[in-house]
This record gives structure tokens, sequence and C-alpha cells, in this order.
């Protein structure tokens, strides 16, 4: 489901309302105006946020005796002006827990406030895994993890689940095509009824794109689409300030915009997704096409397949490097479309594909493609940067739902808004 905007963002300063019944709408504002900043004054926050001092100053007593926030040492803005006293949100105030099930591997990770992860694990998922399994594998590691990290049970606020789409409003996978025994699971409702905490799902892009815009900060706090290279390629997308899922929680599919930019069209004229679009499927078999030669001719497994041409291209294979700007190459046609579609300047490569060995090959190939053909592109010249989330941006930015849910600012009522089920 798509989600409402909340307060226009201007430069720093975002609208906040005085009124009293827009309390916790306010509050909302304030936190989210404190982890932008990092560290600031009240003065600031009122400047921001067009709140009164007294309104600000109000609320942050409220969130200092809550323990969501603490107060830095005093400095003095002018030589003889009044002591100030930063504030900044503390980092173990609240904490949720991201798993990114992937088709063949499970992360979890429990994060802090902070985006930091404080504990991690991972277990690698066989192919004939069936979908109870998965749910109980899943369940057991959460609470493994839980217990490990010793995290103060009252600052869990939820759990966030990524997984490949499609998925369905109620948080069911759909058609996997990797794992098709997991069709049709009610991962949602059974990962509640087993750790008994609040559980969101998202696709995985999108989970990616909410991480990218809770720990980047200012950094990331404008609109942009994040390409995630995984299991496939999918986009997730943050529009005026939000996240943006659209009506069924499956906006960001990209490989049929790089079908249509490309011009590739199945038997039945529709767009084909094309092998680029799956680049660990893809890139040994496009490399070999360009003259490379596989160490071990006969590895099956894809994932030591793509990063062993990944490796080679590090190593100055010219026919892995071919390949790699192959893909680059036709991902970038599908970034132009979403470009001139959406009119956004900046686009980011993350996920588990994205290896450091191609990033410079995809970065340089997709910056001039967003940049080359675009209609408006006079107007708007297009950064394209590397995720400040690395490989782990799919479980981090599924615990960034959970913060993102709690504590973003939104109009109280709006029918978009998304909130965590109870």
């Amino acid at each position: 489901m798509s989600e409402s905007a909340g307060p226009v963002v201007d430069g720093p300063r975002q609208a906040g309302a005085n009124q009293y019944d827009l309390g916790s709408f306010n509050e909302a504002v304030i936190i989210e105006t404190i982890r932008l900043a990092g560290t600031i004054s009240r003065t600031e926050i009122s400047h921001r946020t067009g709140l009164t001092q007294q309104s600000v100053s109000r609320i942050l007593r409220i969130l200092l005796q809550q323990g969501l926030l603490v107060e830095q040492a005093q400095e003095r803005a002018e030589r003889l002006g009044k002591p100030r006293t930063p504030v900044r949100l503390r980092s173990k105030a609240a904490h949720a827990v991201g798993i990114h099930i992937d088709p063949e591997l499970l992360t979890v990770a429990v994060v802090d406030l902070d985006g930091t992860i404080v504990r991690r694990e991972t277990v690698d998922l066989a192919k004939d895994l069936q979908a109870g399994k998965l749910v109980d594998l899943t369940a057991a590691t959460v609470t493994s993890a839980l217990s490990i990290s010793q995290v103060d049970p009252a600052s869990m606020l939820g759990v966030g689940v990524a997984v490949p789409g499609p998925i369905d409003a109620d948080g069911s996978l759909l058609a996997l095509p990797l794992q098709p025994a997991w069709r049709g699971l009610p991962i949602r409702k059974l990962l509640h009824e087993r750790l008994n905490h609040p559980v969101l799902v998202e696709k995985d892009g999108t989970a990616a794109a909410t991480g990218e815009r809770w720990i980047g900060r200012s950094a990331r706090a404008r609109d942009f689409a994040y390409l995630y290279l995984g299991t496939g390629v999918g986009t997730g997308l943050i529009l005026n300030g939000s996240i943006y899922r659209g009506g069924t929680a499956n906006a960001g599919e990209f490989g049929q915009i790089a079908a249509l930019r490309v011009g590739e069209w199945d038997a039945e004229n529709g767009p084909r997704l094309v092998p680029e679009c799956n680049p660990t499927a893809s890139l040994p078999v496009i490399a070999a096409e360009f003259g490379y030669v596989e160490k071990d001719a006969n590895a099956t497994d894809e994932a030591k397949r793509y990063k062993a041409v990944c490796k080679a291209v590090a190593d100055g294979d010219e026919a892995a490097v071919q390949a790699v700007r192959q893909i680059a190459r036709v991902i970038g046609q599908g970034a132009v479309g979403l470009v001139d579609l959406l009119d956004i300047d900046l686009v980011v490569l993350g996920g588990p594909a994205f290896m450091p060995e191609i990033s410079a090959i995809f970065l340089a190939e997709i910056g001039r493609a967003v940049n080359a053909h675009p209609l408006a592109r006079e107007t708007r010249p297009v950064e394209v940067e590397e995720s400040i989330l690395q490989t782990d941006a799919a479980a981090i930015g599924a615990a960034s739902t959970i913060f993102h849910d709690a504590f973003t600012p939104r109009v109280s009522g709006s029918s978009q808004a998304r909130r965590l089920p109870k």
C-alpha cells in the first residue's frame, strides 16, 4: 500500500503544527528532525520545524523522560550567549529485528535505533526446504539472536521481513520462481504467532530503500530509486519523502521496464524478462559468450559461479569485464525509464549481488545512461551512488521499516498510511 507523504521537506525545514490535537504528529516531526541532524539544539529544532520553542521544549521533556533522547554536553552558541544543550536519539532506546529471506540464505539482524547491527545470524537454506520448515527455522533464528543480543525486551518494536516479490497486502508470498513450495505462505501471520511481536513484510527492494533513507539521514533526505541487485533486479522507491509501495505493496518491479527500454518482446508481444535483470544467473553465461573460461567447469552453485566471475573482473579478465558491462548497460536502460517516469535525480545501487569488484563498472555505465538519454537531461543531472548499507541492505532495511513505521511523521487518519499490525 502506498503511504502518505507526511510533512513536505523544503531544505532542512519540516512543517509542524502547534495544535494540541496534533501532538503525536509534532513528536514525530521532532524525532525525524533530530534523526536527520544527528545532534541538534532546541533552537535549531524550532527553526527547522516551525514549531514554537515552548512546544519544542515541552515535547523534548516528554521524549527525554521516555528515554528516547539523551542530552549532549552543554556548548555556547555565542561568546556571551546562554549555554545550549543539544539532543540526539538514544541508540538503545529502540530495537527491531530485520529478516531477509532469500531462496538460498536466511539473514536475521537485531538492529538498534542508529542502524547498528547488535547481532547477526545467517543460515543456508536448502533448495527443497518446505514452507513450514522455513517458518520454524526463521522463528528459531530470531529467538536465538534476541537471546544472545540481550537487548531490553521493552525496547523491541517489531520484526520486519524482506522477501523477493511479489507479495500480497496481508504479507503472504506469491509467485516465487525459485521456491514454488513457498507460494501462498502467510509468513506475516505465522511469524507473528510464533514471535509475539508485530510483523511487517516488504519486498526486498522496498526494504532496502527504507533502510537507505533511515540510516542515510540527511544524505538520503530526498527522493530516489534504489536498484536492488539480488535474486533478480528490483526497485525500492522513496517519493515525496515516503516509501512508495503502490496499491498492492508491489511497486518497483524493474525487469519489464528494462525489457521495454531495450525492445525485448515475448511470443505474446509482451515485455520479456531479459537475462541481464537476473545477474547472478546470467553473468557466467554471458561471460562465457565473450570467451571467459570457468576454472571449475563442473561448478553448479550459482552464487559461487557469480562470485568467481566478479573476481575475474577484479583480476582484469576482459571477457568478464565485457559481460558485466553488458549487464550494467541493460540495467542502465531500465534506470532511464525510472528517471524519465519519476523525475528523480538520485539512483542508489546496492544489494547482495552488487559486489565490490563490479561496482565501478555499474556506477559508470548506469551513470552515463541516466545522464545521456532522459528527455529532461539538460535540467536534471542525475547522481548514481553506491548504497550506504552494502550487502546487508535488505536485513537492515527490514528492521528500518519498523523504525520508519513507528517514528516517521504522517497525518493521523490518512487512509494510505501503513501501520504495524497489532
